[in-house]
């Protein structure tokens, strides 16, 4: 399974955070199925370019929350019934980085119509960086 997701080391988000909401969004659009075997910590590891233990912290955190399951001898293997808890998860992790974001943007004195702006433009950046990604895959 390759990883479907690409990390941003410019992001104020942790590594291992990325890593844990690009697995649970494969998770949530059924990329990654039920009683799918994860790739090995080294493999995903070095897929992505990082050190091991940063992809053994987000497994630890995945299997915390109950969206993989470590079994002897095989590796983390997805759960059954994970698809709409994944997406659940991963819509919580979204908000609570909004109203990080939010307080953020109250204590530098922003209105929330500069806010909203932000956000726009923010949304536009991100819709020109997956572009420029698919055409560099191509």
């Amino acid at each position: 399974m390759p990883a479907g997701f690409i990390l941003d080391p410019e992001s104020a988000v942790p590594i291992f955070r990325q890593i844990v909401d690009g697995l649970r969004a494969s998770v949530a659009r059924g990329a990654v199925a039920p009683g799918e075997l994860l790739p090995s910590v080294r493999t995903l590891a070095e897929e992505l370019g990082v050190n091991p233990n940063t992809v053994h912290r987000a497994f630890a955190e995945l299997e915390r929350e109950g969206l993989v399951a470590g079994e002897r001898g095989r590796g983390m293997v997805v759960r059954g019934g994970t698809r709409q808890s994944a997406r659940s998860s991963g819509e919580e992790a979204v908000l609570a980085r909004l109203a990080d974001a939010v307080r953020h943007a109250r204590s530098l004195g922003l209105s929330d119509d500069r806010f909203q702006s932000l956000l726009r433009r923010a949304q536009r950046l991100a819709g020109e960086r997956s572009a420029q990604e698919s055409s560099d895959e191509a």
